[in-house]
């Protein structure tokens, strides 16, 4: 009886170490946005491995050069989450190629390969995701609209790898920007040298077959946009694809929906023109925050968002300015709750709080400075921000720092 009681009391040890190996090991639901990773470099009486900060840690750090390779440069980026495992993947845009990094462990990072460009280097390199697939367009001449199915990152054996396209979109050559609307499946390649820089519509709604499917060159230039399915306060427009153009020197609502007759919906524009630069909606498509590349180099302003009140599209109105704490220069920026993440160039990432955005309040909650030497005017640090991650973690695309992958603490 004693034997029998010893053996079942093993085997039961057994079978629950067994399951516990199991319960925490990869499978198709793995996600790491209810385990805490314990950052490289905690934000402590105001900064982390050097970095000026508030209440934000730093995770971990991978430089251009292993990014990219000798002499590369950092640029825009992007982030992927996979559906079946949950893994976070940051898409890092450099002068030379888009790298590939599994952020799955923020603090371990791993550097799984770079698609190298499709013709030259190029300062500008931007990327998006749909369908499980990237789209990357670059100013390189040539360069069209590259293709890469991420869930090959799964199976990465030895990182890292040189990866090659999957497809490529030839209907124009460079690009500065690309948009897509998850909704709709249609891509926007936007600042092109087609329809004279303005929208290029792409189908991609089979990612591996791009079908060009018209433009719109009205308002010529645009250099960057957003594109949604509206579901905003202005019920004359329910449910149609909206694009915002942000064009040098003014704001554009377009109506995208038919494809073939792209309409006009009205335009705004503002004080102190710069180069209006890009924008995005708060979440329920009432306020639209606008940065203006060069407002603070020509008219000595800080940091400046620009908010519009966007209730009637018809009629959009100017709401608000908010100015930061520094003299860094405002570049790509995103909403998301009552949060808006913006990459300032020298003084790194910001967030602002717009909980009171109706009551003309906008406040800094916290920041991340990649740039150590200075907060100057000046065209240094982080160009882009992703914030979207289940998990929290955030990545930014740093000139001269690379990739850095921050959490809120």
């Amino acid at each position: 009886m004693k034997r029998s009681i010893k053996i079942f009391t093993s085997a039961l040890v057994i079978f629950s170490f067994v399951f516990f190996v199991y319960s925490c090991s990869d499978d198709d639901t793995t996600s790491n946005n209810t385990i805490e990773f314990t950052p490289q470099f905690p934000c402590e009486n105001g900064f982390a491995n050097g970095h000026p900060c508030n209440g934000i840690d730093l995770m971990s750090q991978i430089s251009n050069e292993e990014l990219g390779g000798a002499g590369a440069e950092g640029n825009d980026s992007w982030g992927w989450t996979d559906p079946e495992t949950g893994k976070e993947y940051a898409l890092v845009g450099t002068t030379t190629s888009t790298a590939f990094v599994d952020i799955t462990d923020p603090s371990v990072p791993i550097f799984l390969g770079r698609l190298p460009t499709a013709t030259v280097n190029s300062l500008w390199r931007d990327v998006k995701t749909f369908s499980n697939h990237a789209f990357i367009v670059s100013e390189a001449p040539g360069h069209g609209m590259q293709v890469f199915d991420l869930t090959r990152l799964r199976d990465v054996a030895s990182p890292p790898e040189i990866f090659d396209a999957d497809a490529v979109y030839n209907g124009f050559g460079s690009a500065h920007n690309i948009v897509i609307n998850e909704d709709s499946g249609f891509a926007y390649a936007v600042g092109s040298d087609s329809f004279s820089g303005g929208p290029h519509f792409v189908n991609i709604q089979n990612p591996l077959n791009p079908v060009a499917a018209g433009g719109y060159a009205n308002d010529a230039y645009s250099h960057d946009a957003q594109v949604i399915t509206y579901n905003g306060p202005d019920n004359d427009y329910a449910g149609r694809e909206i694009l915002i153009g942000s064009n040098i020197n003014e704001v554009v609502l377009v109506d995208v929906t038919d494809k073939n007759t792209p309409t006009q919906i009205s335009t705004i524009n503002y004080s102190n023109i710069g180069y209006t630069h890009q924008g995005w909606f708060t979440e329920d498509m009432t306020y639209f925050l606008l940065g203006d590349e060069v407002d603070e180099i020509n008219f000595g302003l800080n940091s400046r968002t620009i908010v519009f009140d966007f209730t009637d599209l018809d009629n959009p109105q100017f709401h608000m300015d908010y100015f930061g704490p520094t003299e860094a220069i405002d570049h790509n920026g995103y909403v998301v709750g009552n949060s808006f993440y913006v990459a300032n160039y020298s003084a790194g990432l910001r967030v602002i709080d717009i909980t009171s955005i109706a009551s003309g309040v906008m406040t800094e909650s916290a920041f991340f400075d990649t740039y150590i030497p200075h907060n100057n005017t000046a065209f240094n640090g982080a160009w882009n921000i992703y914030p979207y991650f289940e998990s929290g973690n955030i990545i930014i695309s740093d000139i001269e720092g690379g990739l850095f992958v921050v959490k809120p603490n």
